[in-house]
């Protein structure tokens, strides 16, 4: 039993320590329509959405936006030998362009993030300045 526990504790090291990029999309028209926007490799940028994320504290909520998502995410690892269900993240800016809002559709989770964690994360998804959209 000791040994499984072992095996089962190294391979979830090993995956958690993996690198990862993610993925971004942009919607395109009014429509639910992406195309790919960028793609964030640098390992440090990923662990800090990665810690920008787990950091929040989501509500368990079904939402019903008035539009898509501005841009939606997710984690891919770069081995692609791995396989693990990717989580797809979507992300809408606020009226006043000061606050992303983010949901998490398949498991029912919404948060708005604070203007410093929203500047934060937008600046690393899109490479753009949230205080500097009209």
């Amino acid at each position: 039993m000791g040994i499984i526990l072992i095996f089962i504790a190294g391979c979830s090291d090993v995956i958690n320590n993996e690198e990862q990029k993610i993925e971004v999309q942009m919607r395109i028209g009014d429509d639910n329509n992406y195309e790919d926007f960028k793609e964030i490799t640098d390992h440090e940028q990923v662990q800090k959405v990665q810690k920008i994320l787990d950091d929040i504290d989501w509500k368990n909520a079904k939402v019903d936006m008035a539009c898509p998502a501005d841009y939606i995410f997710d984690f891919q690892f770069n081995n692609p030998e791995i396989e693990a269900k990717a989580v797809l993240y979507e992300l809408w800016i606020s009226p006043n362009k000061d606050k992303v809002e983010l949901v998490i559709d398949a498991q029912s989770k919404y948060s708005q993030l604070d203007k410093k964690k929203s500047g934060e994360l937008f600046e690393i998804l899109t490479g753009e300045k949230l205080a500097d959209l009209k």
